[in-house]
């Protein structure tokens, strides 16, 4: 299936590309015949990501996120992480007073912030660099929470890097049918 095709059909899913982003950017990084030998599967893969070429820190996907949970080295990280599920669920402000505390060497972390006014504070789990995937699921659940749409965080087998997207149920469940049989999109960190 042509890239512009699977293009169009993911941004009427909710999954557009961010405004200013090309096929020229995803063509940067990967060939056009690897996209269209892997319809759906490969452009969900990079819209996660950001563009490899100047000007750096574009995401492809405003909704959408490449969580790579081997980020924690030190302070800011759990802020960084709660900042880039705000951007992806459209909700930059979501969290206020926002900060965290990392110190690897003295295995302690924590994130606080106020979000729909009530103050938050998660102790993360310090496991070498490795985030603390139940501190990230508190955060999807307060901006899930907020939404009113009914959006909420999906995602699909990465491994290491666990891709999330920010989509309305029905939205995530035809995603899935273009994935149909393989990796179909499930609720974030086992969100019923």
């Amino acid at each position: 299936m042509e890239l512009e095709s699977q293009i169009s059909r993911l941004a009427g899913l909710g999954l557009p590309l961010a405004a200013g982003r090309t096929v020229d950017d995803l063509l940067h990084s990967l060939p056009r015949d690897l996209f269209e030998r892997r319809p759906f599967s490969l452009l969900l893969s990079v819209l996660g990501a950001e563009v490899e070429r100047e000007p750096w820190g574009r995401p492809f996907c405003d909704r959408a996120w490449s969580f790579d949970t081997e980020c924690v080295h030190g302070p800011g990280a759990y802020v960084r992480i709660a900042r880039e599920l705000c951007r992806t669920a459209g909700r930059p402000e979501a969290f206020t007073d926002l900060r965290d505390h990392v110190d690897l060497g003295a295995g302690e972390a924590w994130i606080a912030y106020t979000v729909d006014g009530r103050r938050q504070r998660w102790t993360a789990e310090v496991c070498d660099d490795w985030a603390d995937t139940m501190v990230a699921g508190y955060l999807m659940d307060d901006l899930e929470r907020g939404a009113e749409d009914g959006r909420r965080f999906w995602t699909r087998d990465g491994g290491q890097t666990m891709p999330l997207y920010w989509l309305h149920p029905d939205d995530a469940h035809a995603v899935s049918a273009l994935l149909a049989p393989a990796q179909p999109l499930v609720p974030a960190l086992g969100h019923p």
